[in-house]
């Protein structure tokens, strides 16, 4: 698949850029193919690691489903809004990627994304993160996407460098 060039180049964030908004936000929205071919967008946590990003996620429910359906996905991070009333606008910064998504079947692969998972918001409490695991292990899929084509952007008032992030 060719994706989309972004129309406004000018405001186009590198891959590096791109990636480290990946890496420093906390949270996304995650977009399937719901129920019915709606569009079915869910905000969560994730933990993003060479080029793929890692969900968790109860055993059943309208995101699993829609995983199980399509593999088609999409997620959308915004690191900055920083309304501008005066100016009409927005200082924006964000990102999208498109990729394919699956549930994590092998059980050393899930336990080890669900404890880098759990390392990126608790760091440095593996005792706790144990007790976790043990407690709801069975009870939760691991999810990886597949990043296939990224992009960011950001407000062209950023992009000129009036303005710094």
């Amino acid at each position: 698949m060719t994706f989309r060039e972004m129309r406004r180049s000018r405001q186009q964030l590198s891959n590096e850029e791109s990636i480290a908004i990946l890496q420093k936000a906390t949270a996304g929205t995650l977009a399937l193919l719901g129920d019915g071919d709606y569009p079915y967008a869910v905000p969560i946590s994730y933990v993003y690691d060479d080029g793929k990003l890692y969900f968790h996620s109860a055993l059943t429910g309208h995101k699993v489903d829609a995983i199980r359906k399509c593999d088609k996905a999409s997620f959308c991070v915004i690191e900055r809004d920083d309304v501008q009333p005066e100016r009409y606008t927005t200082f924006y910064r964000s990102i999208i990627a498109f990729g394919r998504i699956h549930i994590v079947e092998n059980e050393e692969e899930k336990l080890s994304f669900a404890r880098m998972l759990g390392n990126r918001y608790n760091p440095n409490d593996e005792e706790h993160l144990k007790k976790e695991l043990e407690k709801g292990f069975s009870r939760m899929l691991m999810i990886c996407f597949d990043i296939e084509h990224l992009t960011g952007k950001e407000a062209i008032e950023l992009a000129r460098g009036k303005i710094h992030p």
